[in-house]
């Protein structure tokens, strides 16, 4: 029964609201998922932000933990909308040691059910309906539906530059950017409440550094703008220094965490949002955290998070989890020489196609550009060769749909899904592809 008129104006806009334009092809392609001995001729689904590099390694953990280890009373009954207080410990003491580089205080930190509901419930409370949250573009698509479904939030897609050439060694948003933003958001009449980044960034890869980050905070806290910085992927970074790709990077930065400026600049104005889902892979169990100096954010958080906490049996494995400094130290050791290797594997690839890319410093994404291989610079000739791309590879890749940047032809892909042998699978399949469109291209030109 799908009679829109039994539910509500709500109801019907959520109906009609994908959360995205690739869930279709994903969902169908997740069925016939590729492995070398068991389905030679499947898919790739390149689309979704899933981290499988080292699942084997966590689960062993984390049923270890499960198997030999007495659950404590508290999982069974209510707790802070904030999260359990060991929890939160141990999750600053783990962001301390390993994000931040300095000591966090566990009354600083919310806890939700995933990012999705840290960004919800931070818009809801920071922000008014109608107000205006801005992110230089490209930027995550779905922070769109976050901001906007409940929250009312309305999204500005800052453009900073045209050809992803301009990005090539790391963000270029300026204070002039942001000035531009705040008169055209001012002149249509609405508030410019928040300004959100992401480092590393989404789908670039690459990284503010400390001075770029402290300059835009001290513009917002001027203007009484709250700045949020997404460190989701802070601990998936490249090893830019290795030899096959040390010569795509002008300089070799390391991230450094907006926790830091958070506690020098001691503004209501500065929050960080975080999550297990990218750095560990374990998008599934719902993990999400905003960290703030903002005590009446944070009570806020704590009443409105009643429909969005995690379960007291997640917060306890993971309080374990993050606990023994050993285990996540190896563990983010094999992230980072896992991510280092299938980054390198897909970008030799696009260096032999000469596709070019933003070279990355870190998350799980190659934003590469295959415009040359468009009929035209329109919106329908990008999802034509992205759909045709699946079709003839079974590879699917993140379409440009929705990331506010101008320029046709960008995909982003993400290289976690898979291992290496079967990513350089891919790559080949692609590279045959183009080569018979390229062919086609000539004989039709002919």
């Amino acid at each position: 029964m799908s009679d829109l008129s039994y539910i509500s104006s709500r109801g019907n806009r959520a109906y009609h609201t994908v959360v995205r334009p690739d869930f279709e092809l994903y969902f169908e392609a997740s069925k016939n998922i590729y492995h070398a001995v068991d389905n030679p001729h499947g898919t790739f689904p390149l689309n979704v932000a899933d981290n499988n590099l080292n699942w084997p390694i966590l689960s062993e953990r984390l049923q270890k933990i499960a198997a030999t280890q007495e659950i404590p009373d508290w999982v069974s009954g209510y707790t802070s909308g904030l999260g359990h207080e060991t929890f939160r410990a141990a999750l600053a003491d783990f962001l301390g040691v390993f994000l931040a580089k300095r000591p966090l205080d566990p009354a600083n930190i919310g806890v939700a059910a995933g990012a999705t509901a840290v960004i919800e419930l931070s818009a809801i409370i920071l922000a008014d309906k109608g107000d205006v949250a801005v992110f230089p573009a490209p930027a995550y698509p779905v922070y769109s539906r976050d901001i906007m479904n409940k929250a009312g939030i309305e999204r500005y897609d800052l453009i900073t530059h045209h050809d992803s050439d301009a990005i090539h060694h790391g963000p270029i948003l300026s204070i002039e950017h942001l000035e531009k933003a705040k008169r055209d958001i001012e002149l249509q009449g609405s508030n410019f409440k928040l300004l959100v980044v992401t480092n590393p960034d989404n789908p670039t890869g690459g990284l503010y550094t400390v001075e770029h980050l402290e300059a835009i905070a001290d513009w917002c806290i001027e203007r009484k703008i709250h700045f949020i910085v997404n460190e989701i992927y802070g601990l998936v970074t490249i090893d830019t220094t290795d030899p096959a790709i040390a010569g795509d990077y002008l300089d070799h930065r390391q991230f450094s965490s907006f926790l830091s400026i958070i506690h020098n600049k001691n503004s209501p104005y500065l929050h960080q949002w975080y999550a297990l889902s990218k750095d560990l892979g374990i998008s599934g169990m719902r993990v999400g955290m905003v960290y703030s100096l903002n005590q009446a954010f944070l009570t806020a958080f704590n009443n409105l998070n009643l429909p969005h906490m995690v379960s007291n049996h997640t917060q306890w494995l993971m309080e374990n989890v993050l606990g023994d400094h050993e285990f996540m130290r190896n563990f983010l050791d094999a992230q980072h020489q896992a991510l280092t290797k299938g980054y390198i594997v897909v970008v030799d690839m696009l260096k032999i196609l000469d596709v070019p890319f933003v070279p990355s410093y870190g998350s799980l994404f190659i934003w590469a550009d295959f415009s040359k291989f468009l009929f035209a610079e329109t919106l329908a000739a990008e999802i034509e060769f992205w759909e045709n791309l699946y079709k003839n590879t079974g590879v699917l890749l993140t379409p440009g749909i929705g990331f506010g940047h101008t320029k046709k032809g960008m995909f982003r892909i993400v290289y976690t899904c898979f291992d290496d042998e079967a990513l350089r699978i891919a790559m080949k399949r692609i590279q045959y592809y183009l080569a018979s469109l390229a062919t086609t291209v000539k004989k039709s030109v002919e």
